[in-house]
């Protein structure tokens, strides 16, 4: 997917082409090739009340509000310029961390694009891009207590899509998911180089 930044429109390659782009200015992550399918998902499977957590610039949560059967879109994110990014291209946002502060089954469909490139904790780099691309030292510091609660805020029969990269284990992910209650199966994947990316879908197993 093209980068939105420099309006190049050139491929940028793996999740490590990304990282080693964050010695730009811009403090919000880009859309790039994992939002590209993270939307593609969305465009098949969302509906109803939708939360995109780490929303970024909106541009997932923009054209998710465009899905048939999608009544409203929220985005949430820490970081507070991806938040003023959003609500720039008229995505209603909130500064949040992951679902901490949202009420019980409140939505139908969670998207989420993690931070996810497992990342030295000597080699952090301590800005708004390691924020948006770093997953700790295993790659799923951010992911595991996504799982842990999202089940909470998740109304009944209904989904999150969440996009998995191989560079964090993807196994272990579908794993943790399980345990949390949650039955997964694979809505779109692709191969790069140095990753394959795929998006979950999850519901819950009552």
């Amino acid at each position: 997917m093209p980068n939105e930044a420099d309006g190049s429109g050139e491929d940028d390659g793996t999740r490590d082409a990304l990282a080693a782009r964050r010695g730009l200015d811009d403090p919000v992550y880009a859309p790039a090739e994992d939002s590209g399918l993270l939307a593609e998902a969305a465009a098949e499977r969302a509906r109803g009340v939708v939360l995109e957590v780490g929303t970024g610039s909106g541009w997932v949560a923009e054209r998710t509000a465009e899905v048939e059967g999608v009544s409203r879109v929220l985005g949430s994110d820490v970081n507070p310029h991806a938040c003023r990014r959003a609500r720039e291209r008229g995505v209603e946002a909130v500064r949040a961390s992951l679902v901490d502060p949202f009420r019980d089954r409140a939505f139908d469909t969670v998207l989420f694009n993690p931070p996810y490139l497992p990342t030295d904790p000597d080699a952090e780099w301590g800005d708004w891009q390691e924020a948006a691309l770093s997953g700790g030292e295993s790659g799923r510091e951010l992911i595991e207590p996504f799982l842990e609660d999202v089940g909470r805020v998740l109304a009944p029969s209904g989904t999150v899509l969440l996009l998995v990269s191989s560079l964090t284990g993807f196994g272990e992910v579908v794993e943790h998911a399980v345990d949390c209650g949650f039955r997964a199966e694979t809505v779109v994947e692709e191969s790069f180089p140095y990753e394959t990316l795929s998006v979950l879908a999850l519901s819950l197993d009552n």
